[in-house]
């Protein structure tokens, strides 16, 4: 039996090797990765059993995130990114230098995450009147410029400057004005779960001393209530800080933000609570729009107009409603609960 199959795979193979020869070329041809992003539809996560705070408040409605959804850059997908109408991103347009690799970007983006989730939390627990301590500061590199001298990595925690621990970043910023152009200090950080030495080389740029990084503050801080969030690395973003906010907030007080509703929104958000603009707005719409959604929050700044030609366009039957500050987004929630 096992002679007849090979014997019959044999001439297969014989008859047929120049159409499978052209099949495997095609197929490798079409999935070779190239350098870009390619982003089609969205969607909507609902974040209200995703944010747990200790005697928290319940809502019959729901607060949900926007998302867009990412496609690996290959052959195939650039090509059906033109048929589609889909967006593309260069990968290089994530990059700060040409020696940045991938696991750079994706640990900035872990820290960006890690910042709109803090500033979430904090704007939330104060302007619900609750208690938000910081326990702890850890300043990390996120950016090395092009013209920086330096043996740090992104993604060190610098601990001293020249032996001195770094209270506060603006002590370390204020060291280096101090510093003659041209010398190079030594920096302590932890790498990787381990201490180890760096350099910096004091340089002059636009007529301010540097030593060419660009770094992030993340904070460690206690809450009271308690607040435990269970999203996964790919169920939030730096856009979703806007939401994450209201539905900490709608937890923390006794007013039912939603009124029964399914609310949909986009936006970064600051540590004072202001509402950032984010990209892939015509995505994010039509997924709230596709789930259903009854309102849609959206920075007032450049992506409002945006939606507002996409809801005509496709004549979409969902409230946009454009904020620039988790105030003006919280008011306008209450005042909606009071019409309904």
């Amino acid at each position: 039996m096992f002679n007849q199959f090979y014997e019959k795979l044999k001439s297969f193979m014989k008859n047929n090797y120049k159409t499978l020869i052209f099949g495997i070329l095609l197929y490798f041809i079409l999935s070779y990765p190239i350098p870009y992003y390619i982003f089609t539809g969205g969607g909507t996560i609902n974040i209200n059993d995703r944010v747990v705070i200790e005697n928290g408040y319940s809502s019959k409605g729901s607060l949900n995130f926007a998302y867009v959804s990412e496609l690996k850059g290959n052959v195939t997908t650039y090509l059906l990114s033109y048929l589609m109408n889909w967006d593309r991103a260069k990968i290089s347009d994530y990059q700060y230098n040409e020696d940045e690799s991938m696991e750079d970007i994706l640990y900035r983006d872990k820290i960006s995450l890690a910042q709109a989730n803090q500033a979430a939390v904090m704007v939330a627990y104060q302007k619900a009147g609750k208690e938000v301590e910081v326990s702890a500061k850890h300043y990390v590199v996120t950016y090395l410029f092009d013209f920086s001298n330096t043996s740090l990595k992104i993604g060190d925690e610098l601990l001293s400057l020249d032996g001195e621990k770094i209270e506060e970043i603006d002590s370390y910023l204020e060291k280096i004005q101090n510093f003659d152009v041209g010398s190079v200090h030594e920096v302590e950080v932890l790498r990787k779960g381990k201490v180890e030495k760096a350099s910096v080389e004091v340089i002059i740029y636009e007529d301010r001393k540097l030593t060419g990084i660009s770094i992030a503050t993340l904070y460690d801080f206690e809450t009271e209530p308690s607040l435990s969030l269970k999203f996964k690395a790919s169920e939030s973003g730096p856009s979703g800080g806007l939401m994450l906010a209201l539905a900490i907030y709608d937890k923390l007080t006794p007013i039912d933000l939603t009124n029964g509703k399914k609310i949909v929104g986009t936006g970064t958000i600051d540590n004072i609570g202001n509402i950032g603009p984010i990209g892939g707005v015509k995505y994010k719409l039509k997924g709230a729009v596709q789930a259903k959604a009854d309102i849609f929050l959206v920075p007032r700044e450049e992506n409002y107009e945006e939606c507002l030609k996409w809801k005509e366009k496709y004549k979409y039957k969902i409230e946009i409603v454009p904020v620039n500050t988790l105030d003006e987004a919280i008011e306008y929630l209450k005042e909606n609960k009071n019409k309904g």
